[in-house]
């Protein structure tokens, strides 16, 4: 007999296309900033989220599963199944967090296996060419730019809305209208009605930039729902905004009615027995509220910070109601998709992650002790021990150095927690069980020096590719451009020998400004005399090869710097 993965490789060999009833399909909700804890189901008092809470009365869970403690990081991982220092992403801003092109992303696979793949809502891995989702196995995208709507990669004229948003779709801009939740979700449900409609098997990505910061624009009702709640028995410390957190809830419990609407809709499409669905977060919560038993927020490498709920139904193969307690993680996410979609492993891919689905299946299987290691702190690359976490099933290595602290601070003592026994990380036996302590380190050791040597230069980050005819207009923001010993600049290579317009744009217009470009060894000066928002410098051939791209203004004036630089191929 021959077994069902050949049988699926050699129907795609052969140019079959094995229909979406044959393998499932699959939907991945992520959140950005929610918390382990931002749910009903996991004993917030507040919230109410019944349509998320059923994927785990449904489905499976996992107990003990890990993210990292900011965005960036945990995206590449998730599409990857790698630790992000083996895909060049370092942090979530200042060009680095761009992921390296040549990863092997979790769509490009399910693409190669037949699937459709979609992304709806946040990427956070590289705004231009060759790192948009779109570069890197989706077929469909819709998305916002950078780490967020508010933030420094949105249009200028969409002026920090959620709400009737202007996205990208495929890679152009689009005016949409609807809360940006309610958006995502809607073009998610299209593209699974256009996917069941082609009889294909659809991986479907919807990574929704709430309940992340700003929080002016939330879906009202909810909002003066939660605020007209008492909020105390959530909220940590006297300095806590319950305002901010109602807006927050807000935007948690628009996510959950959003679920709902996705489960009803694959019930009435009759897709809901052979579609997986999961649900979890990418890092601990944006303010310090309730967190269950854990103690941590966003940032931190305490659990509060670096745990998320993982919830999966997929009612063709899982058992309502399941729960395992092995440790697991982000990086298992792609291993585990592709085992149950039958899809081959890229054979140059090399995982981190390992798949769970036996676990999830409730299946009796050996399965050895691990260690997983989270680390992210800011920086142009990362310093050895610096705001780690080390997890074994049962023990804890802490080195809480700080997340925004480039330089690791030496007065910061190692901690050590049995997880078991204290799954709130309150009792530090760093000193009193240095065996472990020991024994942890060393495992440390070996995987910093294992991913730090994942590739050649391993820390340079990937450039900016122009002058192809897969982006004729790249636009730049604070959001790619490093900082470094000699300035702020973005570093590009060019191909074809192009020419190009350069336009400038500033967010309010100036004048009497005297602009110095540079791109390589190529210098021009753009004179503004009369007020203006948009200006431009035109005809500039630009050779191929590596360049970096920078700007100086008088003063270094932040109102006179442009908000956004835009290269137009000619």
């Amino acid at each position: 007999m021959i077994p069902k993965y050949l049988i699926a490789s050699i129907a795609l060999f052969a140019g079959i296309t094995l229909f979406a009833q044959d393998r499932p399909n699959i939907v991945l909700i992520m959140t950005d900033d929610q918390g382990y804890a931002d749910l009903s189901a996991m004993g917030n008092p507040v919230l109410e989220t019944p349509h998320i809470d059923s994927l785990a009365r449904d489905g499976a869970s996992m107990d003990n599963f890990y993210v990292s403690p900011v965005c960036s990081p945990t995206r590449s991982s998730l599409m990857t199944g790698r630790f992000n220092y083996r895909t060049r992403l370092v942090d979530t801003w200042r060009g680095r967090s761009m992921m390296e092109p040549e990863e092997v992303t979790i769509a490009e696979a399910l693409g190669d296996a037949g699937y459709k793949t979609g992304i709806f809502g946040k990427w956070h891995l590289g705004d231009s060419y060759p790192m948009r989702p779109t570069d890197q196995g989706f077929q469909e995208a819709l998305i916002h730019l950078g780490g967020g709507l508010g933030q420094p990669s949105e249009p200028r004229e969409n002026n920090r809305r959620y709400t009737d948003a202007i996205l990208f779709r495929n890679n152009k801009q689009v005016q949409t209208k609807g809360y940006c939740t309610d958006v995502y979700f809607d073009g998610a449900l299209d593209f699974i009605d256009k996917s069941l409609k082609a009889k294909k098997p659809f991986f479907t990505y919807i990574a929704t930039n709430a309940p992340h910061s700003p929080y002016h624009d939330v879906p009202e009702a909810l909002y003066q729902k939660y605020k007209n709640k008492d909020l105390s028995p959530i909220l940590l410390g006297n300095d806590e905004d319950a305002d901010t957190v109602a807006r927050v809830f807000a935007m948690v419990e628009n996510i959950d009615q959003n679920v709902g609407k996705l489960l009803a809709h694959l019930d009435n499409c009759k897709a809901s027995e052979n579609t997986i669905v999961i649900f979890m977060v990418d890092n601990g919560p944006n303010t310090r509220r309730y967190i269950g038993p854990s103690r941590g927020k966003k940032n931190e490498v305490h659990d509060g910070g670096i745990r998320s709920p993982f919830f999966i139904r997929w009612p063709a193969q899982l058992k309502a109601g399941t729960r395992n307690d092995r440790i697991a993680a982000h990086i298992d996410v792609m291993p585990t998709l592709l085992a149950a979609a039958e899809a081959p492993l890229p054979s140059d891919h090399p995982f981190d992650g390992r798949s769970i689905l036996p676990l999830l299946k409730g299946e009796k299987v050996a399965w050895s002790n691990r260690t997983l290691i989270m680390q992210t702190h800011r920086g142009d690359a990362p310093t050895p021990l610096h705001h780690i976490a080390v997890r074994e099933q049962r023990w804890k290595l802490v080195h809480p150095t700080g997340f925004h602290n480039e330089r690791m601070p030496a007065d910061v003592p190692l901690e050590l927690y049995d997880m078991r026994a204290d799954p709130g990380e309150t009792n530090n036996l760093y000193e009193e069980r240095p065996e472990i302590a020991k024994r942890l380190l060393k495992s440390y050791a070996r995987w910093f020096e294992d991913v730090s040597s994942t590739r050649p230069d391993n820390y340079a980050p990937p450039r900016i590719v122009l002058g192809t005819p897969h982006e004729t207009r790249t636009t730049f923001s604070t959001q790619d451009m490093r900082v470094t010993d000699n300035g702020r600049a973005w570093m590009l290579r060019f191909e074809n020998n192009k020419t190009y317009d350069i336009e400038f744009l500033w967010k309010e217009p100036v004048a009497n400004l005297s602009l110095k470009l540079q791109i390589g060894s190529i210098r021009k000066t753009l004179n503004v005399k009369t007020a203006t928002d948009t200006t431009r410098i035109r005809n500039i051939k630009i050779p191929n090869g590596e360049a970096a791209l920078s700007v100086h203004v008088p003063y270094n004036n932040k109102k006179q710097r442009p908000y956004h630089i835009v290269l137009i191929q000619k």
